[in-house]
């Protein structure tokens, strides 16, 4: 009987031991932890201002019924409410944005490397994927990729390079939504050509099978 106990004991605290974990954000630990936003302290996240003297504001924001700030020259706007917006997602793991999008203009390859991101199409139509490394070849990815219109819901799973473009004759609307108070955002053409202070011509020229000339008028795309 004994050792059935030990057996029984064991199964289940292996099972429990390799539970899959979802949340990225830490945990919290209390009810609420309010952003502390003007302290200096830092740490792996906000810390909490004293619980007293939060409020209501603290939870809340508006705005996503209009377009956000545009980035010049890219046909995008956008506007996201992360916990620098919102205090009172400090811990909750979890956020939100608005994207538009002009006709025949692309959201550029990017990845977020804290979050998933979940995107819900509200008008126009969107071509997107994300990029998975092949595992038979690592010089290689797969593709995942689906044609998009209102009401549609796509996931980019967390760390993977995705994009969004609008292949419609008229302006794309679309939410995305973040399992992180703050997901992060690396483009990557901007990431790597637009460095400070640059990466060497020899190794972007080696990376990319490119010429030199081809390499400088890159930096100057993307500076």
């Amino acid at each position: 009987m004994r050792m059935w106990w030990f057996i029984t004991t064991l199964v289940i605290t292996s099972f429990f031991s390799n539970f899959p974990v979802y949340a990225y954000d830490n945990n919290p630990l209390q009810n609420i932890c309010v952003a502390a936003v003007n302290s200096t302290v830092f740490v792996n996240g906000k810390t909490c201002k004293d619980p007293k003297f939060a409020t209501a504001n603290d939870f809340f924001a508006s705005g996503l019924n209009v377009s956000g700030i545009a980035a010049p020259g890219s046909g995008a706007a956008a506007k996201f409410l992360d916990v620098s917006m919102i205090p009172g997602l400090n811990t909750l793991g979890i956020s939100i944005g608005r994207i538009d999008l002009e006709p025949q203009r692309l959201v550029p390859f990017h990845t977020h490397p804290r979050a998933t991101e979940l995107i819900t199409v509200l008008k126009g139509t969107l071509y997107v994927g994300f990029l998975v490394p092949d595992p038979e070849n690592f010089l290689k990815s797969r593709l995942f990729s689906k044609i998009l219109n209102p009401g549609d819901v796509f996931v980019f799973p967390i760390g993977l390079i995705h994009f969004q473009y609008n292949v419609g004759l008229k302006q794309a609307t679309f939410l995305a939504a973040f399992n992180s108070q703050n997901p992060g955002f690396v483009f990557i053409p901007n990431s790597i050509f637009a460095s400070n202070p640059p990466i060497q011509d020899d190794v972007l020229a080696q990376g990319f099978q490119l010429s030199k000339t081809q390499i400088t008028e890159l930096q100057k795309k993307f500076s």
